[in-house]
Formats: C-alpha cells, structure tokens, sequence
C-alpha cells in the first residue's frame, strides 16, 4: 500500500535532488537553490491569453506542481497535486531604468522558498522599461533545472501563439514527471545498471590520485601543502568562508561563436568538448600539469521523453583527464569526447556516492578538494522556431543571481537569444576567486580554443607556448 499525503501517493526524491538538498544544509543562505529568469517580447501581448496560457503549461508539466513535506525522522519526500492556479501578479517597470528593473527581479530571486507543502514557483507577469513584456520565472533546483525551466517558458510561448496566430499549431504534449521519477527510483533500488555504473566509477577513483590546479597557478596548492606539513598533498581548499556570490558575465559575440560550432561539427564533437579542452589546456599552462579534473555538469535527457519531463535531472561528477603536452589538440579533444561518452552511459550514477567512496580511498581534511570549478554548457536556448514564424519580433532572456554558491566558481556556457552568440557566467564565491582573475582565466580560455580551433594539429605544449 502506497502512502500519501493530501490524498497523492508520495515518492523518496531521486539523486539529483538529494545532490541539491545535500549542499543546500551546508549553506547558510538557503536561496542556493533559486534559478530566476526573466523572457521578455518585443510585442504588445494580450495579458489574458498570456495568464491562461501559464496556467495551461502548469497543468501540462507536472513538475511544476511539485510539493515537499518532511516525515518525523526530517527526511524530505515529495507529492505531485493535479491542479495549481497560483495568483499571477503583474508588475509594470515603466518609469523606471533597465538597471531598476533587474535590480527589483534580483531581489525576488533572493528570497527563499518555504518547503513544506508549498509553491516552489512563483510568476510575475512583467512590462519592462523598453516596452517589452513578457514574464518573470523563479523557480526551486528541486523542481527544475536549466532545461526543464527553457522547456516550461517554450510551452508558454507555443500556447500563447498557437491561440493568438492562427497557423500555429497547438503543441506536442509535455512528457510525464512521475513516469521518469519511478524509472529513476527503480535504477536506484539496487538494478543491475547501477553495479554497473557504481563498478564503472569506482574503478575510475581507484586508478590513482588526482591533484589540485588553481585559477592562477599551483601557489594555493602549495600553501595548502604547509599548512598540512604534507609535501605530497595532492588537494587543496579552494572555497571561502563566505558563500556570498556575485556574476560576471563575459559576451563571445556571434561570428567569433559560428567558427567554434563551424569546428565542432566538422569534427564531430559537442562544445562542451571544446570548452572542457580549452578550460584544462588553460590549467596545464598555469599550473604545469598535465593532470586536471574539472567537475562537468550531465544534463541526463538523452531520450525525448527525458527532454520534456521536467523536473531536475543534472549529475555532475569529477571529469579527469591526463594529456601530455606533445599531444595535438585534435587528440586531446578526442580524448575528451570518448571519455565523455563512456561517462554519459554511466550518468545515472550518484554523484553523492563517487564523492564518498573517493574521500574514503584518499582521505582528506573537510573542504579540500581536486576540482577548482565546475562547468556547464547548456546547449537548448529559447531561441524558439515558434517566434521566428512570427517575423522579426525580437526577445530577451535574462538570468538572474541568487547570491548564493557553495562553490568556488560555476562557469554557465549558454547561447543568446538575440544572437546565438555565447555568454560565459561565472558565479563565483566573491571572496574565492575575483573578477580579476576570472578575466585572466576567460581571456586565455578564447585564445586556446581559437588558436586550437585553428591548428587543430599543433601540439597542446606549442599552443600553450604561442598564446
């Protein structure tokens, strides 16, 4: 017999979502988990249409209808409720600066959501100064990521116009929450699949000791080593005692954009491959190492219905290469690519679980730690075929900051509506690491990858001497 609550039977929360309350109990600011964005369109909408598409796409995306309770022992669960017509506020910036605006939108992305039997949402209908209207999303990382939250805004925008123009089509139905929830818990219920996984990593850590690299070079690692009295320290501490946050944003504009993807699809790999080559070459020079690990960022949608589920389905897990200088770096990029395939068909592993094991096998003092960042590339934009039926109406999409990060520093690679240029954001712990050294960081990032983009047969040592 299935428990419930309030009438809905009640699920354990899957991986992903134990990874986020995981590090949210070590946070004081327990807004670590807000994702808050903003779309915005060059258009006079009909607000009515507007609300009731929102509403329509709630309905259609279980996810969204996530609620949370907590049993005697403390442990969280979660329920799904069939209905939720929240109160849809609208808020008109006109009168006030761009800068007002985003500086109101970043309050709201500020506050913490309660979690017990609650909204982990909230939707503000907006006018911003320059006359575009659109809306405001904030939602919980325990009911979404990146992926399903574009998905959600995509489906609002395909209801909007396909009740407004009357040659657009109604959209393709979401995909189930639930359905994907109960395959996850059944993978985790000791399958097959995961010894599999479990052997696949756990062979991976016990092949040998990784080594911090620093942003600008081994001087942390070294300081970490005295502080130990241990000259073969291989970690190092790299956050701060402050999880205040800031984001900085670098913009990699269009044409510059179009030869890496032009690269990318000649040679058949994904831009994560790129970036993650050119993060860990940038390591290697800094740091004279040809050993770097780096935590990437796995989105877990591989099949349709993963794509249009909803929820928050990313695990993210150390990725360690060693590649020598005399390497090309066409090969170093290959060698990424074929890593990274073997550690998607192992995804569903618990990112939680490779942590434990590994402080087990190379036991450290709390805090210290390989990976000096994590990266995402986030390759879905909401650069949507169903706006660009409607002429040349122009958008804009915005995220904002929730001032918090457990992290030292969180590189987002994302395309921009506008242009499908790239934006590089980097929230970083403010006392960890600074805009500085982000710059330094971002500067020799580009150079690396076009140089390599460009000579895709040099040496990974003679790229790192050219630039």
């Amino acid at each position: 017999m299935m428990r419930k609550r309030k009438g809905y039977p009640v699920y354990p929360l899957t991986v992903a979502q134990k990874f986020h309350t995981y590090y949210q109990n070590f946070c004081p600011k327990k807004e670590v988990l807000n994702i808050g964005t903003s779309l915005t369109i060059e258009a006079e909408l009909d607000l009515n249409i507007l609300r009731e598409s929102i509403y329509k796409a709630i309905d259609r995306c279980d996810c969204m209808r996530i609620r949370f309770a907590a049993d005697k022992e403390g442990t969280l669960y979660q329920y799904v409720t069939d209905k939720d017509e929240p109160e849809i506020e609208y808020v008109d910036f006109s009168g006030k600066t761009m800068e007002e605006a985003a500086k109101t939108m970043t309050e709201w992305t500020q506050v913490p959501f309660k979690r017990q039997d609650s909204r982990m949402y909230r939707i503000v209908i907006i006018k911003t100064p320059d006359g575009y209207q659109g809306l405001y999303l904030l939602v919980d990382h325990m009911i979404m990521d990146a992926q399903s939250l574009i998905c959600f805004l995509k489906d609002i925008i395909e209801l909007y116009c396909s009740t407004v123009y009357e040659d657009v089509p109604y959209p393709k139905e979401m995909a189930s929450y639930l359905e994907q929830l109960e395959k996850d818990l059944a993978y985790e219920a000791g399958s097959k699949a995961q010894q599999k996984d479990t052997e696949f990593f756990q062979n991976i850590i016990d092949s040998s000791e990784p080594i911090y690299n620093g942003i600008t070079g081994p001087e942390r690692l070294e300081a970490e080593r005295k502080r130990c009295n241990d000259p073969e320290l291989r970690a190092a501490v790299n956050v701060s005692d402050s999880v205040d946050s800031a984001l900085d944003i670098f913009h990699l504009e269009a044409e510059p954009t179009k030869r890496l993807m032009d690269f990318c699809e000649k040679y058949h790999i994904s831009l994560n491959c790129l970036l993650l080559m050119g993060l860990r070459t940038y390591f290697q020079k800094v740091n004279g190492n040809d050993d770097v690990s780096i935590n990437n960022a796995i989105a877990r949608r591989a099949t349709l219905k993963e794509k249009k589920c909803g929820g928050t389905r990313i695990h993210s897990f150390p990725f360690r290469t060693i590649i020598s200088q005399d390497k090309t770096f066409l090969e170093g990029i290959y060698h990424i690519r074929d890593l990274q395939n073997e550690y998607f068909r192992h995804a569903n592993y618990d990112p939680t679980a490779y942590f434990a094991y590994r402080s087990r096998k190379y036991p450290h003092q709390p805090g210290q730690t390989y990976e000096p960042m994590s990266l995402t590339y986030q390759p879905m934009s909401m650069k949507d075929k169903r706006l660009e039926q409607l002429g040349g109406i122009r958008y804009k999409t915005k995220w904002y900051p929730n001032g918090a990060t457990t992290q030292a520093m969180y590189l987002t690679v994302m395309h921009r509506s506008d242009d499908n240029g790239l934006d590089f954001s980097f929230e970083h712990q403010i006392k960890a690491v600074s805009r500085e050294q982000l710059e330094y960081l971002y500067y020799y990032l580009c150079k690396i990858m076009f140089k390599g983009t460009e000579n895709p047969n040099l040496r990974i040592g003679d790229i790192i001497k050219l630039i």
